[in-house]
């Protein structure tokens, strides 16, 4: 049963690390399809549960990149009971999307000398989800469009100052956008360089999940980064997964073109998946460990933990 199980585990990392591959080497970046195809139909958004809770990590880029490849144009997923319960019923014929679940379980083990000890096994589940746009019969509520943003200048100044809020040193100038460990600060173009403010935004966003490696916050090493090209690709990786991820919390656009110094990644980026069929889970899972500390840092965040 064991070996059945790993089996399993690493088929879902082979099967899904196989389909992105597959994206990346056509140059589509499959994390960033859902605003290729526009966005005027709803707001920019994570994927959601039936109960509007978002989904994090590695099934936001499935579901995203799904979406996108059926048309979907509605965020809300479930499962096939789920439907049911609401009151709906997915149709016949429909094929439904892998999800997957991470969770630990505790094993307890024999030592050499014949003490046993607690070891925690990670272990990955696959489920399947649909969308409601596969489901008849749900309450309206599921189906409604998102009302436009009627003043966008409001949501951007938002995204301001969520990043003012931060703490995190900004410094504009230059031709360049990137975080320098040395000095511990962002470095971003002139404001006036950027094509609107949503870009300006989503360039910033990036730079920021770079600001959260520092040893002091998530402590990621990035003491190879300039040196080996395949902890740069994971690095730049996670900071454009952390990027989209953070940009449909805000409700923006990120960055739909890569930029010049981005666009070399996509070949060590086809590498580094190839050679290991976990890099994309872990990107995703650090990735979301970026994000969440960056709303941490938010007023609202500091405020739910005091009361907690």
């Amino acid at each position: 049963m064991k070996r059945k199980n790993e089996g399993e585990r690493a088929d879902i990392y082979t099967r899904i690390t196989e389909k992105i591959l597959a994206d990346l080497e056509k140059g589509v970046r499959p994390w960033m399809q859902p605003w290729r195809a526009g966005n005027a139909i709803g707001r920019v958004t994570r994927p959601l549960r039936h109960n509007g809770l978002p989904y994090a990590g590695m099934n936001v880029l499935l579901l995203w990149s799904e979406a996108i490849a059926r048309g979907y144009t509605l965020p809300i997923w479930m499962t096939f009971k789920q439907a049911i319960e609401l009151g709906g019923a997915v149709r016949k014929g429909e094929s439904g999307t892998t999800v997957v679940f991470a969770s630990r379980f505790t094993k307890t083990e024999v030592g050499s000398s014949g003490e046993e000890f607690d070891r925690e096994i990670p272990f990955l589940k696959a489920y399947t989800a649909f969308n409601v746009a596969q489901i008849d019969g749900l309450p309206d509520r599921y189906y409604a469009r998102a009302e436009p943003v009627e003043n966008p200048v409001a949501r951007i100044e938002h995204a301001d100052r969520y990043f003012a809020n931060t703490g995190a040193v900004i410094r504009h100038g230059g031709d360049r956008a990137y975080y320098s460990p040395g000095s511990d600060h962002i470095q971003m173009p002139p404001f006036e360089a950027f094509r609107d403010a949503a870009s300006h935004a989503a360039t910033l966003s990036h730079e920021a999940c770079h600001w959260t490696g520092a040893p002091h916050r998530l402590n990621r090493d990035l003491s190879r980064y300039a040196k080996d090209r395949s902890d740069r690709a994971r690095e730049e990786l996670l900071a454009e997964l952390g990027s989209c991820f953070l940009c449909a919390d805000l409700g923006i656009a990120p960055e739909l073109e890569p930029r010049p110094d981005h666009a070399s990644y996509l070949d060590s980026w086809l590498r580094v998946l190839a050679e290991d069929k976990r890099t994309i889970f872990q990107a995703a899972a650090h990735a979301q460990r970026a994000v969440a500390f960056l709303h941490d840092l938010q007023p609202a965040a500091s405020k739910e933990r005091e009361v907690a």
